[in-house]
């Protein structure tokens, strides 16, 4: 890690909190909720890009199943705010130490606000396979993940892009949504004999050559087209994207990103912390995506309130040995100038 740069004390009129959440995403606004609910002040600051905004639908979030992803977060915000939270629209492009110990985070259009504590959830970016197509239906049929849209096309025709070496477990997990599996190489080399026989053995058929381009009929998915010119159909392509966390502001106070392998291919890069969220930097947590490549959103709801809880701890100790220094000294000694 990088040393820690330090700011001195605030310019007048920038506004001090307890907590500053950077992201409004669950993660964010359910950690945002569980501190405004524990009497702290909260600012959140979102930029307003939700990773799953081409979604139709959010699922496996026990009691919202099928809740519109906007929804959910006009739901949270009002929660938030409900409690005295604030939130505003905007990108943090820095955050620093100051000598107090407390964070200066800088926004865009070039406000700052000052923290006790940081927590941030800014998410991850999806780094998609470069085929024509896949960026414009990426959320609608290019899928990645099974148990966030494998019913929604189940008993259809699944291709699965191949691009790194987890392409014949995707296909294999795929196959428990449908009948109609189709592996395309793309760019991946031939299988072992033994991939072929675990693939034929589940009927999953593989087609060779490179992927050029989606067919698109009534704005709907319908096949995929390989380099030799044939078409074969296809109403949802699973790929592998790489995820890149959004760490812009933590990179800025020093803390770096891990990268993540499955099955001897990096997959993507998060930032470390611990159970709670806690990362090496103290006084910074982490929720959501950018600490976990692979959570979903109930997850990350989950993720955000355990920080949360943490940080909520954390400043009661501070403000608890505040209460003890103050205690121990003498009247006079904190009546003098």
């Amino acid at each position: 890690m990088n040393a820690e740069r330090e700011t001195a004390a605030p310019e007048e009129g920038e506004r001090r909190y307890d907590v500053v959440v950077v992201g409004g995403g669950a993660a964010g606004l359910s950690g945002a909720l569980t501190l405004a609910r524990a009497r702290r002040s909260v600012l959140v600051i979102d930029a307003g890009r939700p990773r799953n905004a081409p979604a139709s639908h959010i699922h496996n979030y026990l009691g919202r199943e099928g809740t519109a992803p906007s929804q959910l977060l006009v739901t949270g915000r009002e929660e938030v705010t409900g409690y005295g939270g604030e939130i505003v629209e905007g990108t943090v492009v820095a955050a620093e130490r100051r000598q107090d110990g407390d964070f200066r985070v800088t926004l865009e259009a070039g406000s700052a606000v000052v923290a006790r504590r940081l927590l941030v959830t800014t998410g991850l970016v999806d780094e998609l396979p470069q085929v024509p197509g896949v960026a414009e239906r990426w959320g609608h049929e290019v899928l990645h993940c099974p148990y966030c849209h494998g019913w929604e096309v189940r008993d259809q025709p699944i291709g699965i892009l191949a691009t790194g070496p987890n392409a014949v477990h995707q296909a294999l997990l795929w196959r428990q949504w449908s009948t109609e599996v189709t592996l395309f190489l793309h760019t991946e080399p031939k299988l072992g004999d033994e991939e072929y026989e675990r693939l034929a053995a589940r009927d999953i058929a593989v087609v060779d050559g490179r992927v050029t381009a989606l067919e698109v009929t009534d704005d709907r998915l319908t096949g995929v087209t390989v380099d030799d010119g044939r078409v074969i159909p296809c109403r949802a392509l699973v790929v592998s994207p790489r995820f890149t966390a959004r760490a812009d502001v933590l990179t800025s106070l020093g803390l770096g990103t891990t990268e993540l392998e499955m099955a001897g291919q990096v997959i993507g890069g998060y930032v470390a912390s611990d159970p709670s969220g806690a990362t090496e930097l103290p006084g910074v947590w982490v929720a959501g995506n950018v600490a976990n490549l692979m959570e979903q959103v109930i997850g990350a709801a989950g993720a955000g309130l355990r920080a949360a809880a943490a940080i909520n701890a954390d400043l009661v100790a501070e403000d608890t040995r505040r209460a003890v220094t103050a205690r121990r000294t003498p009247f006079s000694a904190r009546m003098e100038p």
